[in-house]
């Protein structure tokens, strides 16, 4: 099934796929490898591995199933891109997303390299948001292979951001997303590094989301930045749909 999601960007989670494995220091306290152990620990049969990458072919058609169209974040608890994932399943991942256009899936990766190279064989549908993750300016080359790819919509998400994006080009970029960590062990973002981020959006045109300041009391902390919320979407947006 699908689940209603409490990400500020999306409507609701799709999971054909749970666990991943750590790649980048963005990875360090990933919120996914929690919750995977605690609904592991309750019986819950997607996760009875744990967080080891595992395919769930019963959950392809969930999407087909619903009827309401909605916005859907893709693996919130993997990776669709990791390289345990066979080629052959992530292109029924984007079969099953050709074949609902009412829905708009957003799907984010770490994986990039892996991404440039499968694009050219994936047809890329116009409902596909894909993003990648870039937490640091040691991650900065997957924005130049996100630009490589097919896909109608690309988004970054600098979350958790981990330092300053120096240079932070935006060419043929759609939406940025920031956010700092959160959690036990959440490390801290500076103020600075979300304003200059928000500014080049600014400068550029390109929608800015703001999706929390994070820390170990993330509600407390909220999301206002410079005394309001910031919630741009992509100009093709399906709202009033």
């Amino acid at each position: 099934m699908g689940i209603e999601s409490q990400i500020e960007w999306t409507e609701a989670t799709w999971n054909p796929i749970t666990g991943c494995s750590k790649t980048s220091a963005g990875c360090k306290n990933c919120y996914a490898e929690r919750m995977a152990k605690r609904l592991q620990a309750m019986g819950q049969f997607n996760y009875r591995n744990g967080f080891d990458v595992t395919l769930h072919e019963h959950m392809l058609d969930v999407p087909r199933r619903w009827r309401k169209p909605r916005t859907v974040f893709v693996n919130s608890m993997s990776d669709l891109f990791h390289e345990k994932v066979p080629s052959e399943f992530i292109q029924q991942v984007f079969d099953v997303m050709r074949d609902t256009p009412r829905h708009t899936y957003q799907v984010l990766t770490k994986r990039s390299e892996r991404l440039a190279e499968m694009s050219p064989e994936i047809e890329w549908p116009q409902n596909v948001w894909m993003g990648v993750s870039v937490e640091d300016n040691q991650s900065v080359f997957r924005i130049d292979q996100l630009r490589q790819t097919n896909a109608a919509v690309k988004f970054l998400s600098l979350e958790p951001l981990l330092g300053p994006i120096d240079d932070l080009v935006l060419t043929h970029i759609d939406w940025v997303i920031v956010g700092g960590e959160s959690g036990p062990r959440a490390r801290p973002m500076h103020p600075e590094w979300v304003i200059d981020i928000r500014d080049i959006c600014h400068q550029c045109g390109v929608p800015f989301f703001f999706k929390q300041w994070g820390g170990t009391r993330k509600k407390a902390a909220g999301r206002e930045l410079a005394g309001r919320t910031w919630d741009q979407m992509p100009v093709t947006s399906i709202q009033g749909r």
